[in-house]
């Protein structure tokens, strides 16, 4: 019975220890045990964003945002300069035809503005003073871009005759905005604004309303000034435009984007060129050439004027590559023929031995109807015998009903200067005389 109580008892015993074999006991991990490995995740660590890199104004992709971010002058909130501002909030479409005209200029006008360390700003005033129309003249003659007058284009060296223009050359109208722009900063000590209102209503006038409120006690700043409505005007425009562009979000204003990349070159010219051949060679159309340039005012021919020619910058390799096939133009005499009542393209051609079609293509005639007092210009062949006797001498035979004063005027000279070179000494000459002529 004993043996059978522990028999029983042995069972239940192991029984017990098997039931508890099926839990694994809880051991203690000690730190000081050799042979255990404990893994502890890494800690995750945040890397910043790289921050963005800073674009040069050389590097971004729009003109207008070039000049945005180089404006420099104080932001005006004079009720005159959100006047303005509202006229251009108003005129939602004007920004698209600026932008569109200004396109092959505008880079060109900052990079001059930037190479001067002038305030950007200066490079918005062909959007207000001409609204970027190269060809824009006002009725006190002020033409091109800048607006320039004649007696300033000839102060600083533009050449403006019956061949060429400079002010409707972006390259030097704007070598002499700028130019008249940094005596003006510097003649009115440092002050923009009135340089600015210089630039339209003269220094003198401006130093005088400067002069005239020292003398009261008023202030002397701009808006304070008695200057006539146009001036008063001209400054705010400025200023509401480059607000316009500092703010362009805030306000809303759309400025169309003008890439910010060379649009055109200039290429130098050793001899006049005949730019219809230029076109041909090159793949220029005529109209690119006369709107790059229009400062040549008898185009196709370039017989005078500036040393250089505008063309677009994606054409300049292969102008230079044609360069040398381009013929200089023909030796010849170029005469301003005033037409005379009677005329006609035939008896012109006959009387000066020249080619009907040759007479229309270089004075851009559609048709062979011209009209007594309109200017023909024609190439006289130097050293042709028949019409020349040098480079720079014309024989003329006179006609029937000629007079000296007729044929002087005819041919852009003086009377007197017909007298002397044909030691005339009176006014009568009679039909079949041949006259010396000197065009000038």
């Amino acid at each position: 019975m004993l043996i059978k109580r522990l028999a029983i008892f042995m069972g239940s015993s192991w029984l017990l220890l098997g039931c508890q074999s099926t839990e694994a006991p809880e051991v203690p991990v000690s730190v000081n045990q050799p042979d255990t490995e404990v893994y502890t995740a890494p800690a995750v660590v945040e890397k910043p964003e790289p921050a963005p890199v800073a674009l040069t104004p050389e590097q971004v992709d729009d003109v207008w945002q070039r000049i945005r971010m180089q404006l420099q002058m104080p932001v005006s909130k004079h009720p005159k300069v959100r006047e303005r501002i509202d006229w251009y909030l108003q005129h939602p479409n004007y920004m698209q035809v600026i932008s569109d005209r200004a396109a092959p200029f505008l880079l060109y006008i900052v990079e001059q503005v930037e190479a001067r360390d002038l305030p950007l700003e200066l490079a918005l005033i062909p959007l207000f003073e001409s609204d970027f129309n190269i060809k824009a003249c006002s009725a006190a003659h002020a033409c091109g871009l800048w607006q320039l007058t004649p007696l300033l284009a000839k102060h600083h060296g533009i050449e403006i005759d019956w061949w060429y223009d400079g002010r409707l050359d972006v390259v030097q109208a704007t070598d002499a905005a700028l130019s008249f722009f940094e005596y003006l900063h510097g003649r009115f000590d440092g002050n923009w604004l009135h340089a600015l209102a210089a630039y339209n209503a003269g220094e003198g006038r401006v130093a005088r309303a400067i002069e005239r409120n020292k003398a009261r006690g008023k202030s002397t700043d701009f808006f304070a000034l008695d200057l006539p409505q146009e001036t008063r005007r001209y400054v705010p425009k400025l200023l509401a435009a480059a607000a316009l562009l500092k703010h362009s979000e805030d306000y809303g204003m759309h400025f169309p984007a003008i890439a910010n990349q060379k649009a055109l070159s200039k290429v130098a010219l050793e001899y006049p060129l005949d730019l219809s051949l230029v076109a041909t060679l090159t793949g220029i159309s005529n109209q690119q050439l006369t709107a790059l340039n229009p400062g040549h005012k008898r185009f196709p021919a370039m017989a005078k004027g500036a040393n250089h020619l505008l063309i677009p910058a994606d054409k300049e390799r292969l102008f230079a590559q044609q360069l040398d096939n381009l013929p200089p133009m023909q030796n010849v005499n170029w005469l301003r023929y005033q037409i005379q009542p009677g005329d006609s393209l035939s008896v012109i051609a006959q009387r000066y031995k020249l080619d009907i079609q040759d007479i229309k293509f270089l004075n851009q005639l559609k048709s062979n109807h011209i009209r007594a007092g309109r200017t023909l210009l024609l190439p006289i062949p130097a050293g042709s015998s028949s019409q020349t006797l040098a480079t720079n001498e014309l024989q003329y035979q006179v006609q029937s009903g000629d007079s000296l004063w007729k044929i002087a005027r005819r041919h852009g000279v003086k009377t007197n200067q017909l007298k002397r070179w044909n030691n005339l000494d009176t006014d009568h000459i009679a039909p079949g005389k041949i006259l010396i002529i000197y065009p000038q």
